[in-house]
C-alpha cells in the first residue's frame, strides 16, 4: 500500500514541478507574472531597444536617442546654453554634449517642443506617454511611494550610492541620465532620471516624472518646456 502511495505522488509531484516552470517561460521576470520582456523596437536612426511589458502596458526598456523624427526630418541639435534656452521649437542634445560618454547608456535629452512635434519621434506603432499614462504604470507598481524603486537599475554602476530600494522587478531599467535646465546649464547625471510626458500643464510648462537616487518614490513634476529631459516611449 505505501509503495502505492508513493507511485501516485510521484506523478503529481512532476505535473506540479512541470505547471511552476512554465508560469517563469518566455523571459518573465520572477515576482510579477505581468511582467515579462517584449521583443524589440527600431527607431528612424536604426537603433534597436528592447522592449518590457508592465500591466497592460508595452515601454520602451531604454531611453530614447534618435536624432530624426518618423518622417526623416533631423532634429536639431543644439549646444550652447544661450540658444537652448532661447528654443521655441524642438531640439535635442546629449549630456554635456558629449555623445561619446553618455549616448549608449542615458539617450538624448529632448526640450518638449520635440515631444509634441507633429511629425512624432517616437517610432511608427509608439509614441510618448501622456501624464496618464504614466499613473497607469506607478499605480500598477504600487503607487508614487513604491514605483521608483521597481523601475529603477539596480547596484551602483550608474546610478549614485545608495540607489535606495532599487530593484527593478518591473524590467523597466530606470537609469539616471540627468537633464537640462530651461537656461542650458545640465545637471545630476547618476543621480536623477526624469522623463518628459506629452501633457501640458500649461503655455510654457508641461508634465514630467522623476526619480532618484535616495529614495523610492516617483516624482509628478512639471517643467519650463525648454527644459531637457529623457524620453521613454510606450506602444501605441
Amino acid at each position: 500500500m505505501e509503495k502505492n502511495i508513493r507511485f501516485l505522488i510521484y506523478p503529481l509531484f512532476m505535473l506540479l514541478f512541470v505547471i511552476l516552470a512554465s508560469s517563469f517561460s518566455g523571459n518573465e521576470i520572477p515576482g510579477n507574472d505581468q511582467t515579462s520582456a517584449t521583443g524589440t523596437v527600431t527607431d528612424k536612426d536604426g537603433n534597436v531597444y528592447h522592449a518590457v511589458t508592465i500591466g497592460k502596458q508595452v515601454w520602451m526598456a531604454e531611453n530614447l536617442k534618435t536624432t530624426q523624427y518618423r518622417n526623416g526630418d533631423p532634429i536639431p541639435y543644439v549646444t550652447v546654453n544661450t540658444s537652448w534656452a532661447a528654443l521655441t521649437t524642438g531640439a535635442y542634445c546629449w549630456y554635456n554634449n558629449d555623445a561619446t560618454s553618455n549616448k549608449a547608456t542615458y539617450g538624448a535629452l529632448y526640450n518638449w517642443e520635440t515631444v509634441k512635434d507633429k511629425r512624432n519621434i517616437a517610432p511608427a506603432g509608439w509614441h510618448v506617454p501622456t501624464d496618464a499614462e504614466w499613473t497607469i504604470l506607478t499605480t500598477f507598481l504600487g503607487g508614487k511611494g513604491l514605483a521608483g524603486g521597481k523601475l529603477k537599475e539596480t547596484l551602483t554602476s550608474h546610478w549614485s550610492a545608495p540607489n535606495s530600494d532599487a530593484t527593478n522587478s518591473s524590467g523597466f531599467t530606470a537609469l539616471p541620465g540627468g537633464y537640462r535646465k530651461n537656461d542650458g546649464a545640465f545637471g545630476n547625471v547618476s543621480y536623477v532620471g526624469g522623463w518628459w510626458s506629452s501633457t501640458e500643464y500649461s503655455k510654457t510648462v508641461a508634465w514630467y516624472r522623476y526619480v532618484d537616487y535616495s529614495s523610492s518614490y516617483v516624482y509628478s513634476c512639471s517643467s519650463y518646456k525648454n527644459s531637457g529631459f529623457s524620453v521613454r516611449c510606450i506602444k501605441d
